[in-house]
């Protein structure tokens, strides 16, 4: 096909040769099936801020760094200089996270290079060489749902122990990948993740505990349709717990089950409130009689 305006200098700079089709349009960006010589890869083109339909959301970009404190001050402006490396930020964030996570172990594309607002990354695929499907896509059985569930849990505390959240993670941007077995043995079907733009640092920002429970309240109500027992789990607030205090590991063992705190309750205080609140009412629906 003939290659878009975007993936044009990539060609030039003979990162790539030749562009086969297009494989999604989403929210963010659109992804094209390139060739590099003898392999096969996926380029990601973001979208323009303007053209996207998710936004820049101020819990995701909240204390992400940027190390040009020229840049940094024009963006505090938002001044058209600054726009456009916020912009450029907020492209390289999954990049960088890209990088930081395959770095850890966990179980996403492969990173090659990224130039002029493009992606350049691997092919995740099927048994078959094709594209691999999305979850949401997928029926499965109660023992694979399980299966799944345990490996993205698993992924999830991998990620948090190299200080990243997803932020956006579910059925939607996880692909269920074909690896081959060794020496002619059967391969297995296990779950990537992909999407990581709005992935945020753990330690820096205030709305990570928040997204991360999602993400596994996200895990629990997909898989949970296939094995009902996950809707019983409870996750998400025992992986924050070890990690808030020092003790999450990628060995550590979950059960999936949480005890909350019950902080005791002042009942006196919590009455004085409410009179309070009464006799502000009433004066409020006074002072509007008298004023008609």
């Amino acid at each position: 096909m003939k290659p878009p305006p975007r993936l044009q200098s990539l060609i030039e700079e003979g990162l790539i040769d030749s562009v086969v089709r297009q494989l999604m349009s989403g929210k963010e960006a659109m992804v094209f099936v390139v060739r590099c010589g003898d392999d096969t890869r996926c380029a990601k083109i973001y979208k323009e801020a303007n053209n996207r339909s998710f936004r820049q959301a101020v819990d995701y970009t909240e204390n992400r760094k940027v190390k040009n404190s020229r840049s940094a001050r024009a963006m505090a402006k938002g001044s058209k200089f600054g726009r456009q490396e916020q912009e450029a930020a907020w492209q390289s964030a999954e990049v960088d996270a890209l990088y930081r996570l395959a770095a850890a172990g966990v179980r996403v594309p492969q990173p090659y290079n990224f130039h002029d607002g493009v992606l350049l990354m691997e092919l995740v695929t099927d048994a078959h060489g094709d594209a691999a499907p999305r979850l949401n896509d997928v029926a499965f059985t109660p023992e694979q749902a399980l299966a799944h569930h345990a490996t993205l849990i698993a992924e999830v505390v991998r990620m948090l122990c190299a200080g990243v959240v997803h932020g956006d993670l579910s059925e939607f941007n996880i692909l269920l990948a074909h690896t081959p077995g060794a020496d002619g043995a059967e391969g297995v079907d296990e779950p990537v993740i992909i999407d990581l733009p709005q992935a945020v640092d753990a330690a820096g920002n205030n709305h990570a505990q928040r997204m991360l429970l999602r993400d596994v309240a996200n895990l629990r109500d997909f898989f949970g349709q296939f094995a009902p027992a996950l809707l019983r789990t409870d996750y998400g607030p025992e992986i924050w717990s070890l990690y808030h205090s020092g003790l999450l590991s990628n060995d550590s063992v979950l059960t999936g089950h949480f005890v909350r705190a019950q902080a005791s309750v002042d009942m006196q205080a919590v009455l004085r409130e409410i009179d309070d609140a009464r006799a502000e009412d009433a004066a409020r629906r006074l002072r509007m009689q008298m004023g008609g």
